[in-house]
């Protein structure tokens, strides 16, 4: 498994070279364990409604729509999708790679000895 890394600025962590934005740090802990608890819920609910469409059980397509609507639901509701959870106006580097953004330079420190990512 991949160790994720935060960036300096913690919007976004780094896992096989590629950014991926960070939960909103301004959630309460309240808050941020339900999204959670509802993020493992609605994983777990695809990999069902997965499992129920190879089994060709009926209705499972859209389980799997509504378990899928339900994980993005909750990454939005994290900040980790939808609208940048910073107001500086940076723009949103999410899935890009970390070398092709402003971050390159402190991520080559990282990766000095490293291949590079594919």
């Amino acid at each position: 498994m991949s160790v994720a890394i935060p960036t300096p600025d913690r919007r976004y962590i780094v896992v096989r070279g590629r950014l991926w934005r960070s939960a909103d740090p301004n959630l309460s802990p309240e808050r941020r364990a339900a999204l959670v608890s509802d993020l493992m819920a609605a994983r777990r609910a695809v990999r069902a409604a997965k499992q129920a469409e190879r089994d060709g059980e009926a209705g499972a397509a859209d389980a799997l729509r509504a378990a899928r609507a339900s994980v993005d639901a909750a990454k939005t509701g994290l900040g980790e999708r939808g609208p940048v959870w910073w107001t500086d106006g940076a723009p949103d580097l999410n899935r890009h790679l970390a070398r092709n953004t402003p971050y390159a330079a402190w991520y080559a420190t990282l990766t000095a000895e490293e291949p590079e990512p594919r």
